[in-house]
């Protein structure tokens, strides 16, 4: 059986693959927000601050649903996965086949008047997805080509 949050974290997925303008409602006010490079912000502004500015770097992305591992415990739903898109550049990536495109995302929730909403989300991910940024890394341009 599939609980209440297990759904609203496919929804989130949903609607973020969907570009829904109405995914900001499935968060708390507060909401903590955190994002490699982004760094942790505070309320639905951030999230959106988020939004705009990935767009900015990427044309495309969906997330591999189906293939999911969701993890439960508590007020707790952690989803393992991967992506495929492409970025504002032309390139495309897609995750277990180039070196973006994995994530693994940390969702708390909250009890509110209107049930269950998301009050914190922890994406951690490699936000370079389409590989570019070679120079920041350890091994520079020497990286490996799997």
């Amino acid at each position: 059986m599939v609980s209440k949050q297990t759904e609203i974290v496919a929804t989130y997925f949903e609607k973020s693959d969907a570009q829904d303008p109405s995914l900001a409602e499935l968060f708390t006010d507060d909401l903590e927000l955190y994002f490699p490079k982004f760094g942790v912000g505070k309320g639905k502004m951030a999230f959106m601050e988020l939004g705009g500015g990935f767009v900015k770097a990427v044309a495309s992305i969906a997330h591999r649903r189906d293939e999911f591992l969701v993890i439960e415990q508590g007020d707790h739903v952690v989803v393992e996965g991967t992506t495929f898109g492409k970025g504002q550049n032309g390139k495309e990536w897609s995750g277990g086949e180039t070196s973006g495109g994995r994530f693994c995302s940390v969702f708390h929730f909250r009890e509110t008047a209107d049930g269950p909403k998301i009050c914190r989300m922890h994406i951690y991910l490699d936000p370079d997805y389409t590989g570019d940024n070679t120079s920041g890394f350890l091994w520079g341009e020497d990286r490996p080509s799997w």
